[in-house]
């Protein structure tokens, strides 16, 4: 009987589950949105029963899709939004104690900033890899502990657990409370080298040891189905791995030095430095990449807050069209920008900036200015961001990547992955398949069982779809590029206006 992969992917917006074979063939994929709330500016957070049912949808729906039999699944692969915060009773219902905090939720900053003021920043990174902002799990917990009711009382006793997304999905799926090192690796209380909870830290933040989850390399039986719709009790679930470390894994980028960029919600750029963690002198992150057996691999990532998320700003807040996929047709519409220039900063800015009270940048509007100019910009924005992340990666390397791999729905758009060879100066490499996040979970949960024999095996059966080669001129380039420069030290001034008028 053919044997089949089962690939969950839990984003910020949405849940994929995508099946397919030995060679890559997809059978079948689904999406269920499911809502974000947002209770007060610069704050967002998830209903994690409202993520369970996406999760229950897209698995059915897919399983349709693909017209097979829910018996022909070997094994289960998750993969997840990463630093998402989530709180649960203890229990096979595990009850929800609150909406999950999400990874771009801002409510710490002020914390972040006490902790840094009390020159904590440098130690806090050569432990975590991390810097201290409130992107991060830890701080998020923290705040949870002290505003939910005996949450805190209950969680020294081990009433109450801690997750993030994929040991909630993974709790519910078989009981077992786990984690993989890639998703402890972005809490801010993981020992970087050591890949174990670092007691300093779990004290500095308040966070009993009694609530975290036991810490697992990422290809590997961490527990087997129970009750998961009709599919089998006793399937494995052998994989879980953080979105971000999934498609640099999807993208076979296994080599020190490949690099991909995935191009969602926000853009995410990671680089595989190898078995030795990488400590960046550009403000960039150094996390675990994956650990299969007892050696990790570990890079260094770089994180716009803001990448898709922008066109759906145009879609929903501007009205500018009606689908986001209508973009890059309104951006063709005009030779360039007209002179216009977004800085998305509209959560926000990451790496290798770190300005939690950043907000959106608009120069250069005249009033011959069109909404086409408003679209090319705003794809414009997101590959300057890209670029700096590129930037910083190959000086923290002493080396430029040869190409960026790409991939994300954004990736899809042509116009965006020409301009961002451009600015980058190397060839954009899309994969035939854009669900890489999803496919690097499904991967590592087939190697743990034996469906593909080694990396070799898995990397030969890779395949890509097109390759952008670099087509604008040295001068311009370094004119477009001083230009964003420009407007990003206007962003950090009034950040910093933003920063003072909120202490």
């Amino acid at each position: 009987m053919q044997k089949y992969v089962l690939a969950i992917d839990q984003g910020t917006t949405g849940t994929t589950a995508l099946l397919f074979d030995e060679d890559l063939r997809i059978l079948g994929k689904a999406t269920v949105d499911f809502p974000q709330y947002f209770p007060q500016p610069g704050w967002v957070e998830h209903d994690l029963n409202e993520i369970w049912d996406s999760v229950l949808k897209a698995v059915k729906t897919a399983l349709q899709a693909a017209k097979v039999s829910s018996n022909t699944i070997a094994a289960i692969g998750i993969t997840n939004q990463r630093e998402t915060t989530c709180l649960w009773e203890r229990g096979e219902q595990a009850q929800p104690l609150r909406k999950a905090i999400v990874w771009q939720d801002r409510r710490t900053a002020a914390e972040c900033e006490k902790l840094r003021k009390k020159g904590l920043s440098k130690k806090v990174q050569m432990k975590t890899g991390l810097v201290l902002d409130p992107y991060f799990s830890a701080t998020k917990l923290q705040w949870m502990l002290k505003n939910t009711p005996g949450a805190l009382a209950r969680a020294k006793k081990g009433q109450v657990l801690f997750g993030t997304i994929e040991s909630y999905l993974l709790y519910r799926l078989t009981g077992e409370h786990r984690t993989d090192v890639t998703n402890a690796s972005r809490t801010l209380l993981m020992d970087l080298k050591k890949c174990k909870w670092d007691e300093d830290l779990r004290k500095l933040f308040g966070i009993p040891a009694e609530m975290l989850p036991e810490i697992f390399p990422s290809a590997v039986e961490y527990g087997r189905t129970k009750g998961f719709l009709d599919i089998p009790d006793g399937t494995p679930v052998s994989g879980m791995i953080g979105d971000q470390q999934s498609a640099l894994f999807g993208q076979a980028c296994f080599e020190k030095g490949s690099a991909k960029c995935t191009y969602g919600t926000g853009a995410f750029a990671v680089l595989n430095t190898g078995d030795k963690p990488v400590f960046s002198k550009s403000q960039m992150l150094t996390t675990v990449a994956w650990q299969l057996g007892k050696k990790p691999t570990y890079a260094i990532e770089g994180s716009a807050f803001i990448a898709g998320a922008a066109v759906q700003w145009l879609r929903d807040g501007l009205e500018l069209f009606g689908k986001s996929s209508e973009v890059e047709r309104l951006a063709e519409s005009v030779p360039d920008a007209g002179g216009v220039l977004f800085v998305p900063a509209l959560s926000g800015m990451g790496a290798p900036h770190w300005l939690p009270h950043a907000t959106g940048l608009v120069t250069g509007v005249t009033r011959g200015t069109t909404k086409a100019h408003v679209a090319r910009a705003t794809l414009e924005g997101i590959a300057y961001q890209v670029a700096e992340l590129f930037s910083a990666m190959a000086h923290d390397m002493g080396k430029r990547p040869s190409e960026l791999k790409v991939d994300g729905g954004a990736s899809e758009n042509n116009l965006l992955m020409q301009f961002q060879s451009d600015l980058i100066g190397c060839k954009v490499v899309r994969c035939s398949i854009t669900e890489t996040t999803a496919l690097g979970a499904g991967l590592q949960a087939g190697l743990a069982i034996g469906m593909w024999r080694d990396l070799a095996d898995i990397k030969k059966r890779w395949r890509a779809d097109r390759t952008f080669t670099p087509g604008m001129g040295a001068k311009e380039k370094t004119a477009k590029l001083a230009k964003w420069a420009g407007a990003m030290k206007a962003v950090k001034l009034l950040s910093d206006s933003g920063r003072a008028l909120s202490q």
